[in-house]
This record gives C-alpha cells, structure tokens and sequence, in this order.
C-alpha cells in the first residue's frame, strides 16, 4: 500500500492520499478501526450515505481504515460561504437523523434503540457530489434516538459559545432551527440532554473551552427547545 501525502488531521486520526478513489485514515493512540468499520458496513448495507469502504491493503494496521475519497465542503465550509442557510443545514441535519434513526440496532434487543452516531454535527457531514455523507463514526453507539438528537443539540451549543469561532457564523441560529425540525421527532427531552450532557463530559477528547462551558451549553439546548 503505497501511503501519499498527508490530506488532514482531526482529533483522533490522520487522513492520507491512496492511489485512486481512496484515502487512508489512521488513528492515532491506538485506536482500533474494527468496531467503526463494521458499523459502517452494516449503515452501508442498510443504505445509510457513509463513505464507501475500500479494500483492505496488505501491511494495513488495526488503525487504518480505507475510504471513499469524498470531494465536496462539509456542511460546516458550505454553511460559513453561504452556500447553505442555517433553515437548510438544520432540515439535512434533522433528516440525517431521521433515518439514522429508522435503521435497527446492529446488536441490542431492545426495541427501542437504533444505531447513534452520538457525534453527528456540520463538520462530519460532507456535500459530496453525490449526495450528502456522514463521517467520523468512531463514537457511534447503540440506544435510544433521542441522545443522539440531544448530543447533536448539544455539540452545537458548545461551539455557538466558543468566542473564538468565526464572527457570524450561524450556528445558534442553525441550533434553533434544528430543535425546531426534530421536535416532531420527539425533540431533546430533559433525562436525554443529562445523558448526553455527562457522556459527553467523559469524553477525554474534549477542548479546555468545551468542557468548561458544558453545563452552560445544555442550558441552552433547554432554553431554546422548551
């Protein structure tokens, strides 16, 4: 497997060129991709937009996941241009989740619960040319739909707090609109925001500034969806 250069780096992994329609991403620390690759497999066979899986290369690590090399912005860069509204990022996000949603769990009995993505916002939602795909599913999990809309919410206020983020962006404004669009989901009820609210607290990946405006950030999502 001949490695090109470096494309990105996000919290957890490192994203290189591959010859053809491929990118490798590897993580770091250790991270074993398995756990993320099937749940991919299994949204891809269900019909969920994920990348596409590409074939495993010989010498590849327990780190490396090889994927479709999509070619679009993410929802975050589209909506920063103007290219997309907040009206409309939050209807794709709620959709997302929608059907996210519809799927049956990989592993639970539990009738309620689906496949969560627990990680869902603009940045991991790529405008590929061929359609709208969820990314980065290393946090993705198996429960109840509503923390996964709450943890959504919740990321969300996070960063309408961080004073750092570009000056009007329009992320409050997509917050609101998006409890607006998933209250006839079932909206972010109180014991789904604390959920989401301490899963998120243990997350050792978390900014200095996320965690310090956590509480505060849950009280908006409150604010705003009652």
């Amino acid at each position: 497997m001949h490695i090109g250069p470096l494309l990105g780096s996000g919290r957890t992994a490192d994203v290189y060129a591959l010859e053809g329609p491929w990118v490798l991403r590897r993580y770091r620390d250790g991270i074993d991709a398995a756990g993320e690759l099937a749940v991919m497999s299994y949204l891809s066979a269900s019909g969920f937009p994920v990348p596409r899986i590409g074939p495993r290369a010989e010498g590849a690590l327990p780190t490396d996941l090889v994927l479709q090399r999509l070619t679009g912005p993410t929802l975050a860069e589209a909506m920063l241009t103007g290219v997309v509204t907040a009206a409309e990022g939050a209807g794709l996000l709620a959709r997302l989740l929608r059907e996210l949603h519809a799927i049956p769990p990989r592993l639970s009995l539990d009738t309620g619960d689906t496949i969560l993505h627990l990680d869902l916002h603009p940045e991991n939602v790529v405008l590929d040319p061929e359609g709208p795909r969820v990314i980065d599913w290393l946090t993705a999990a198996e429960g109840p739909p509503a923390l996964d809309r709450a943890m959504s919410c919740l990321i969300l206020a996070q960063v309408a707090l961080d004073p750092s983020f570009p000056a009007g962006a329009p992320v409050r404004d997509l917050l609101e609109a998006l409890l607006r669009r998933i209250d006839e989901d079932g909206g972010v009820p109180a014991e789904a925001l604390a959920r989401a609210t301490s899963l998120r607290g243990r997350d050792p990946r978390l900014t200095a500034h996320e965690r310090a405006v956590l509480d505060e950030a849950a009280a908006l999502v409150a604010a705003l969806g009652g």
